[in-house]
């Protein structure tokens, strides 16, 4: 069986890719692309090899043979490329510039299916079995650490944690670097530079996560890389459209915070909200989307042609619709000192990183939605004990019953029902918490506390330049009353579409949206169909100028 990531093409494919680039044959041994480089070829072997090495160690970790072709999936993001290639002295090869290249993919299906799935396989080898790439060193228990090591596995960043707590390596680069734990946490990136407790834009600037933009005015900006967001992205790009997108954090939103999904359509053993974010994420750059993150949303204005999105890291982005796909975040639990632990103990998702630090503890997950249900299973596979605290006495009423059905007959999993969080213990990290059952109280030793309560809608960056309800949610379609419509050419013909706000051009889905199914299918089914809604209005944008 060959390896996907290892695929021969076809003398038909290479005929097609000969369209697209030029031949070379290097002429003594060449370094073909160097650790770091975020803007590199892509090569078809012709005849010879490329090696492709891996500087920390020191050594090949892979050869491309004839036919066979470099790259990955950071060739479509600008990422840069933690490993470098070497051609010997003769060999010959076909190179594409990259911009060119995600036009082939983008045009040929039969080229982008091989490509692309190299391209997933060779990061998910390199994320799995590699140890390297950035270096981050902190403790386990720091909530700056932890936010750096979180936003990295959320964006599949290869990446090595030195804990400080346990890691001798850790304490020697610490004495031969002259650093103190003031100076906590340490990121060195591929290159070997480092940084003093860098900023989550800095570490996006390293990796090549964050992307620049021009001045241009795109067609269609979405807010949010959630599940909505990702399919509008999709969409968009493949349809012709000049699209952006935008997150605070990492693709996925919500979703991305589930460790398993059992029950979307397609996946019959069921994928994780991770997964299944970096493949959108991927499939939206093969038809030319542009994402970067992290961009938070801070205000918007709109001048009755385009609007302009004014969002973190001093970012200004210019189009004639916006799609909202900014979802809702977890509410915090009301307890004073609960920002205190947060991200050192308290955490709002449940991923590899987290089960790790969960080996044979006492863990809590608060909320009796399938977020928490998912999340209570997956770490029973690593914690001593996992205790699912719901307010109610019923924890079928708002999980789906497969769920249910399994917390139950998992032996390290406890139901405390008609129970809230009242205290949280601990000097820096969570210690335990005291749980109310009844007016009853009690300690609990629970040292990593998940919670997936609420859901409170991300729409403080709107202002409320459209009409929303009391909780902050957007009143889209039919929802819009006459009074709350701007007053313009477009809305004195027509009412608003049924994922369009009280300004045309304006659309929310997903979460954000008033009335929306929570739901992931749901959510990719009105982000596809805001599409042909955003088609709809660009048309009668034109007609209007």
């Amino acid at each position: 069986m060959n390896d996907p990531r290892f695929s021969v093409l076809a003398q038909k494919q290479i005929n097609t890719l000969k369209e697209f680039g030029h031949i070379i044959t290097f002429d003594q041994d060449t370094l073909v692309f160097d650790v770091g480089d975020n803007n590199y070829d892509f090569y078809v072997i012709l005849e010879g090899e490329i090696q492709i090495k891996d500087p920390i160690r020191d050594e090949v970790v892979g050869t491309h043979g004839v036919h066979q072709f470099t790259g990955d999936s950071s060739m479509l993001s600008n990422r840069r490329i933690p490993f470098s290639a070497h051609a010997p002295k003769g060999t010959t090869v076909l190179c594409i510039k990259p911009e060119v290249l995600k036009e082939v993919i983008s045009k040929h299906s039969d080229i982008s299916d091989v490509l692309l799935s190299a391209f997933i396989q060779r990061q998910e080898t390199m994320l799995r079995e590699f140890i390297g790439g950035i270096k981050v060193i902190g403790s386990e228990k720091s909530k700056e650490t932890y936010q750096l090591r979180d936003f990295m596995e959320k964006n599949h960043i290869w990446h090595t944690f030195l804990n400080t707590d346990t890691s001798e390596e850790a304490k020697a680069l610490l004495e031969s670097f002259g650093l103190t734990h003031d100076d906590l946490p340490i990121l060195i990136n591929i290159t070997g530079e480092m940084f003093k407790k860098p900023s989550l834009a800095e570490l996006a600037q390293q990796t090549g996560v964050l992307t620049e933009f021009g001045d241009d005015i795109f067609d269609v900006l979405v807010v949010g890389a959630g599940p909505s967001g990702l399919a509008a992205s999709v969409y968009a790009a493949s349809e012709g459209l000049s699209v952006v997108t935008i997150d605070g954090n990492a693709p996925g939103g919500q979703a991305g915070k589930s460790t398993k999904i059992e029950n979307y359509l397609g996946f019959p053993t069921g994928i994780s909200g991770t997964d299944l974010a970096n493949k959108a994420y991927i499939q939206a750059q093969k038809f030319g989307c542009n994402i970067s993150i992290p961009h938070k949303a801070e205000k918007v204005e709109y001048n009755g042609s385009y609007f302009t999105l004014c969002a973190s890291n001093d970012r200004h982005i210019k189009a004639k619709s916006i799609i909202a796909a900014t979802g809702a975040n977890y509410r915090r639990l009301p307890i004073d000192t609960i920002e205190k632990f947060e991200g050192s103990g308290v955490f709002y998702s449940a991923t590899g990183m987290n089960a790790s630090a969960c080996k044979n503890e006492l863990v809590g997950v608060v909320g009796g939605g399938n977020s928490a249900g998912q999340a209570a299973l997956f770490l029973a596979d690593h914690a001593a004990e996992v205790h699912v605290i719901i307010r109610g006495d019923d924890l079928g009423a708002k999980m789906s019953d497969y769920l249910v059905q399994r917390i139950y007959a998992s032996p390290n999993i406890i139901v405390q029902q008609n129970s809230n969080v009242v205290q949280l213990n601990g000097a820096h990290h969570l210690e335990s918490l005291v749980l109310d059952t009844e007016g009853s109280e009690q300690t609990i030793g629970i040292t990593n506390l998940f919670t997936f309560i609420g859901a409170k809608p991300c729409t403080e960056w709107l202002n409320r330049i459209v009409a929303m309800d009391d909780k902050g949610f957007i009143y889209t379609g039919q929802d819009v009353i006459e009074a709350a419509m701007t007053k313009c050419s477009i809305f004195e013909q027509r009412k608003p579409q049924s994922l369009e706000s009280s300004i045309p051009g304006f659309f929310a889905v997903g979460d954000v949206r008033k009335g929306s199914v929570k739901r992931v299918a749901s959510a990719v089914g009105e982000g596809s169909m805001a599409i042909s809604q955003v088609h709809q209005y660009l048309s009668e944008l034109k007609m209007n100028q």
